[in-house]
């Protein structure tokens, strides 16, 4: 029998790219976007129906965004701005053209679906200063008090290559990571479930610690210490040991850790593009319709209730009071909003998929950024003709300091820290100013002859994601035995399995998806909402280019048995 999962990109590299579209779900995101088919249609007596779309991050944005070139109307409900967790600010009193990413920063190149939307929208990306890349002029690593200054790590202690080592043995021998990599790259779907299918089984229940604490290579707790206080491509990883081991997988396995790049002037411009992008090619609205243009430049508030009512419709009630009623739904907010500041009827959804969300599990993270006059950590020290100052890791209070410049003379801005989890927690209760005074204090211990405040040019900015009143954290990460939760999540969108009184309130975003905290989940599963949304409506994809939801019986996340 032919496939009918769409075909492989045909790449003409030794080494084709890779993209993160699996290990659970193996579908070519980017194949169904670049097909000239396009991505679905819907019947011409339901053009201009209105869908509810609940969040305006870019998962919200992006759902919206398609709906409306198929002919629907979306409704965009933000209670707070459009951006979501892509959010770039700027500092009081500076050049606008200074910002601060208090969100995603830095991208991978794996995230493929992301990217059509970036070069569809006209935004540029750079190389982002990782601990030890090619983009890092000198990175300082910081331990126990001893710091070591390096280019590659090469210039490291003989035990940072060790670490190193063990963590690729340790993939090798506990994860099949070379066989895996290589079905990856060649979209080999039958190798990719294969092996996937072995290691959900095997590894449900084992945290991340736990699987290094299993591999001989690890055998050493020094190194396991190292790797997490250091680790490799975005720092050290402790923060994540108690997290399930295939949210680790998930990461390493797309090279979602490395290479990232950065969006040049921010990377709330993404939503915010599209937002006013009118498309070329849509469907019922006329030419020069942009999402902006159906909502009259803004859209609606926040939700305060959804009901299920008469006919299976959804009911939204804003914070105006003003009531709507929907035939279908997109929620696009972090799940615990469904808990806690949205008022919500039981009967939107089956009991298990309340389960599911109460049992999400969220990382905290904080960070701080301060501008400064330039780029001065590049000012070469006369003793040593080392730089003055570096990408520094760190166990010290602000674990990962990241410089981040324009070109040498202009200004710049540093952020002081960035952290998760426990470390997060730690600045929770201190003010903006606080945490600053706290991290230079730090600073100071690793480079004593370096006057960093100085060069400060305008007041920090600062965020801590577990207090922000509609996020209530950073991003998903699942927990040892979550599996069977997350699939609940993300196969939501395939209704037809649903009774026709749990139908048409669609669940998309980064806590629905398997790449927790990384865009690419947000596009991913809008594109399976609006998969979902058409369904609804009667609609279908080209037969050339099905959608997630045409293969999903053949792809579909493993499924591990409930009793």
């Amino acid at each position: 029998m032919t496939s009918t999962v769409p075909n492989a990109v045909q790449h003409t590299d030794a080494q084709p790219p890779i993209t993160m579209f699996g290990p659970d779900f193996p579908y070519a995101y980017d194949d169904f976007l670049a097909h000239p088919a396009g991505i679905g249609q819907i019947p011409a007596t339901e053009h201009g129906a209105e869908v509810a779309v609940i969040g305006g991050g870019l998962s919200g944005i992006v759902a919206a965004y398609e709906l409306m070139k198929m002919g629907l109307r979306p409704v965009v409900y933000e209670a707070d701005r459009i951006g979501g967790r892509l959010r770039t600010v700027g500092f009081e009193g500076c050049d606008p053209a200074l910002t601060a990413e208090m969100g995603a920063m830095r991208f991978p190149p794996s995230s493929t679906a992301l990217q059509h939307y970036i070069d569809l929208v006209g935004l540029e990306t750079k190389p982002f200063p990782n601990p030890l890349s090619p983009a890092t002029p000198s990175t300082v690593v910081d331990l126990k008090g001893e710091s070591h200054y390096a280019r590659t790590i090469d210039d490291l202690p003989p035990v940072y290559r060790e670490v190193m080592d063990a963590w690729n043995s340790c993939l090798e021998e506990g994860a099949d990571f070379s066989d895996m990599n290589r079905a990856m790259r060649e979209r080999d779907v039958p190798r990719i479930r294969e092996i996937w299918a072995k290691l959900v089984e095997k590894l449900d229940d084992q945290t991340f610690y736990g699987f290094l604490c299993a591999s001989d290579s690890f055998s050493s707790f020094r190194h396991r210490e190292i790797f997490g206080q250091v680790g490799f491509g975005t720092g050290g990883w402790d923060t994540d040991f108690p997290n399930s081991i295939l949210e680790i997988l998930r990461v390493v396995y797309t090279e979602a850790d490395d290479h990232h790049r950065g969006i040049v002037g921010g990377s709330q411009q993404l939503p915010l593009r599209l937002w006013e992008r009118e498309p070329q090619k849509l469907v019922h609205w006329p030419l020069g319709t942009s999402l902006s243009s159906l909502h009259d430049g803004q859209p609606r508030g926040a939700v305060t209730r959804l009901d299920r009512t008469a006919g299976n419709r959804v009911t939204v009630t804003d914070a105006t009071g003003d009531i709507r009623t929907y035939r279908a739904a997109v929620f696009t907010g972090q799940s615990w909003l469904l808990l806690s500041k949205v008022a919500c009827d039981d009967a939107l959804f089956p009991i298990d998929h309340w389960t599911a969300m109460e049992r999400t599990h969220y990382m905290e993270s904080s960070k701080l950024f301060v501008p400064v006059d330039r780029p001065f950590w590049l000012d070469k020290d006369a003793t040593t003709g080392r730089d003055t100052m570096s990408m520094t890791l760190t166990d010290r209070m602000t674990r990962g300091t990241y410089l981040l410049d324009d070109g040498p003379g202009r200004p710049a801005v540093i952020c002081l820290s960035y952290t998760w989890c426990d470390d997060s927690l730690k600045w929770l209760p201190l003010s903006p100013k606080e945490r600053m005074d706290v991290m230079l204090k730090s600073l100071g211990e690793i480079y004593p002859g370096v006057d960093i405040r100085k060069h400060v040019i305008g007041n920090p900015v600062t965020v801590s994601w577990e207090n922000e009143p509609y996020f209530m954290g950073a991003f998903k990460a699942n927990l040892p035995g979550h599996y069977r939760y997350q699939r609940r999540l993300f196969t939501h969108f395939m209704q037809d399995r649903l009774p026709a009184d749990k139908r048409g309130l669609f669940l998309a975003g980064d806590d629905i998806s398997w790449t927790a905290g990384w865009a690419e989940g947000a596009v991913q599963t809008a594109l399976n909402a609006v998969w979902g949304v058409m369904a609804q409506f009667g609609g279908a994809t080209d037969p050339t280019n099905p959608g997630p939801g045409d293969v999903f019986d053949e792809i579909a996340p493993v499924e591990l048995p409930e009793g």
